[in-house]
């Protein structure tokens, strides 16, 4: 069970994410997008589904936005309306600053019946008027549902100006977080230099490290490449040319991504650091979500051989 091994801060965590549909779309559309999702996600051997809450990121970014902002069905009435079929666990993400407190109160009140998972998301820029807080939000979550199993996001990418993420998610630790899935990692030194900052700071601080669940998301072409720089994915420049110049763009992505996990993996087990993996597609061409849907096998692949000859050496 997800809860249980987010608890008990397990390695190998896999969850998919994916983003609801626009809100101007007909209900009869909605269905049939949900219909397309379901059928694609039901057969996967995962521990939980990731469902997006977007927003506005303008004033993050001065470029023009690769693709229009077009508000989508809130994440959870997406989850319990039109996703029942899938039985598993759902990590509702929240951008918090969108809502009034006494939406944000109705949006995480518990339920007996059931474990809610939340991934709660600050402003995209210290310029974005927001009406909560991120550190209020964590307050009120605590007197709402304390109960509610919270992640965090991640972005080892801003270690590499700061030297700071693995101290934002030891903060937000202590402020309830229990898991962090990070933003798409394209850039493997980035995320390493964050775990091992964070392992040893652990270490020596003796602080139990929680799940680190590290997102990966195919490119299948050049539009798909602007808008993941748009959205602040750290490519490296040579891997960028790489895939610019490729003649199987979306081929070399995957394959660049299954060996970004790897070296993850073999990094975190030898530390013992708790990592998963969770995998999405950025755009909606069927190709791209079809090569992430096999993305998820690899990768379920790539965690269990790990995991067997982890328990062989010992």
């Amino acid at each position: 069970m997800l809860k249980e091994k987010i608890l008990s801060r397990k390695t190998g965590i896999i969850t998919y994410g994916l983003t609801p549909p626009k809100a101007v779309n007909t209900p009869e559309k909605i269905k049939e997008i949900s219909h397309k999702q379901i059928e694609r996600i039901k057969n996967l051997d995962i521990d939980g589904l990731v469902i997006y809450d977007l927003q506005d990121e303008k004033d993050r970014i001065e470029d023009d936005r690769p693709y229009p902002f077009i508000e989508t069905i809130d994440p959870l009435t997406y989850s319990n309306e039109y996703l029942n079929a899938l039985q598993m666990p759902k990590i509702v993400y929240r951008c918090v600053g969108k809502y009034s407190k006494n939406q944000f109160n109705k949006l995480i009140e518990g339920n007996a019946q059931k474990d809610m998972f939340s991934v709660f998301v600050g402003a995209a820029s210290r310029n974005q008027k927001v009406s909560i807080r991120l550190s209020e939000a964590y307050k009120i979550c605590m007197q709402v549902n304390p109960n509610l199993i919270l992640g965090g996001v991640a972005i080892p990418e801003r270690h590499i100006k700061n030297q700071e993420e693995h101290m934002r998610i030891i903060s937000k630790q202590s402020n309830g977080c229990k898991y962090f899935i990070s933003q798409a990692v394209y850039n493997v030194e980035a995320a390493k230099d964050f775990l091992s900052d964070y392992y040893y700071h652990c270490k020596n601080n003796g602080i139990d490290m929680v799940p680190i669940i590290f997102t990966l998301t195919p490119c299948g072409s050049l539009k798909t490449l602007e808008f993941m720089k748009w959205l602040g994915i750290s490519i490296p420049k040579w891997l960028e040319n790489d895939l610019i110049n490729s003649e199987d763009i979306l081929n070399k992505s995957v394959s660049q991504s299954k060996a970004i996990f790897s070296e993850l993996m073999d990094f975190s087990t030898e530390k013992g650091i708790p990592i998963g993996c969770n995998i999405e597609s950025v755009s909606v061409r069927k190709v791209e979500i079809e090569a992430s849907i096999q993305l998820v096998r690899d990768i379920k692949s790539i965690i269990e051989a790990s995991v067997h000859k982890s328990k062989s050496n010992k």
